[in-house]
């Protein structure tokens, strides 16, 4: 066993925040081997207990959950800040040629290592990610991840049509291929496969239904894909599906809607899909950086309140803009003042910060697992430097309440805060 003293941030089943100016972390092998969370909560009260344990004291530092990322695509690593006219113009002019150059498992690899160097550089220790259409992608970023203890959730991409040579794949091919890599990787250490059709205008109904046929046999894999993000992409989906009542209904009739079943954006909804939602247990992984630079549109946080929608915060890179958690908090931020109806809503820095963490972890299924730092979870933390930079020193010292503080971080942190990345 081994203790941390120092400020701890966690988060109540409420998703309110526990916080302590003087905590204690007590961290300690669980029966698999990999390290728990013991005990959490403030110095004075629990320290006495473990007497013989060793503290290690960080002075002025936060010890806070580690980030999950709910919606990001590996291959895109080098796409990051490209310019486009919007969605589909920047998928033909970027994505889909360099995601073309993962057939070679060497480049694959290669890029898997800048990929996970991000994550864990900006603090982020959980991640549900996209490869390509290539089987070698998946093999390259889980044999990476596995490597370090990351924990990760990742699927090949499946696309049998509208999509060029070099990533289209084959319908029967693509679902052989997909029940191989979940019998690869599935449960291997942190690691967990997801179901992952591109979006519904890149799949057949053949492959779709083939894609629903294996969630089924396989009912603790995850399931990822795209919906209602832009609005050509949404005319485009009423052509090609004129029996669905909307856009996530195709994912409805195709048996891909469930708890562990994640879908990126959310944005062109009305309140019957966000209903389904709810009550198939899906989520929304909500991408703000990306919404915003791809002019998509604004996830609508008051609908998803009022119907009780599970979503939490994603960097989607490369159409995010930043691995940064910082930075996706800052921009949900925005999206709440002037994405909804006026008066736009003003998000609490807690609920950010759960958004990316405990909130996070309950959108993907894995709640008391990661994502937070109660007994019981797996001990993924951040140390976060309130004073990493000058700027950013001057104004937490200045910190009156937790939501000072955690909204300072927030707005002037970035990759610097991160003192230290510890996984389970």
């Amino acid at each position: 066993m081994r203790a941390y003293r120092a400020a701890l941030l966690r988060f109540a089943d409420d998703g309110s925040a526990l916080y302590e100016p003087d905590g204690f972390l007590l961290v300690g092998p669980g029966p698999d081997g990999r390290k728990l969370v013991r005990a959490a909560g403030a110095f004075d009260t629990l320290a006495p207990r473990y007497p013989g344990v060793a503290v290690e004291h960080l002075p002025g530092q936060l010890i806070a959950p580690g980030f999950l990322d709910l919606h990001v695509h590996f291959p895109q690593t080098d796409v990051i800040g490209s310019p486009a006219e919007g969605l589909l113009p920047w998928l033909e002019t970027y994505t889909f040629p360099h995601e073309a150059r993962f057939a070679d498992p060497a480049y694959g690899a290669a890029v898997a290592e800048v990929f996970l160097d991000e994550l864990l550089r900006h603090g982020v220790t959980t991640a549900l990610a996209f490869c390509t259409s290539h089987p070698a992608s998946v093999d390259a970023l889980m044999g990476a991840a596995r490597s370090r203890g990351l924990r990760l959730v990742a699927g090949k991409v499946l696309q049998d049509r509208h999509s060029p040579d070099g990533v289209r794949d084959a319908t029967e091919q693509s679902l052989l291929d997909t029940e191989a890599l979940i019998a690869r990787w599935h449960g291997v250490d942190r690691l967990g496969y997801a179901i992952t059709p591109r979006f519904a205008p890149s799949c057949s109904e053949a492959q779709l239904r083939g894609a629903g046929e294996i969630a089924a046999r396989h009912p603790g894999v995850w399931i990822q894909s795209h919906v209602a993000e832009n609005l050509d992409e949404v005319r485009w989906v009423r052509e090609l599906f004129p029996a669905a009542r909307s856009y996530l209904s195709v994912y409805e009739d195709f048996g891909l809607l469930r708890e562990r079943a994640v879908y990126a954006h959310c944005i062109h909804f009305d309140d019957e899909d966000r209903a389904l939602m709810r009550d198939t247990g899906a989520a929304a992984a909500v991408s703000p950086t990306s919404n915003l630079f791809l002019g998509s549109g604004f996830f609508d946080y008051a609908g998803a309140r009022r119907i009780g929608m599970r979503h939490g915060l994603a960097s989607d890179v490369g159409g995010g803009t930043s691995f940064s958690p910082f930075q996706t908090m800052l921009a949900a931020y925005y999206v709440g003042r002037e994405g909804q109806t006026k008066p736009g809503l003003s998000l609490p820095p807690q609920n950010l910060w759960w958004q990316h963490t405990a909130g996070a972890a309950q959108a993907l299924g894995l709640e008391g697992v990661v994502g937070n730092l109660q007994p019981g979870c797996e001990a993924d933390f951040v140390v976060i430097d309130p004073r990493a930079t000058p700027l950013l020193a001057r104004r937490t010292t200045q910190a009156a309440t937790l939501d000072e503080l955690l909204f300072a971080l927030i707005v002037l942190g970035d990759d610097r805060a991160i003192a230290r990345v510890h996984l389970a």
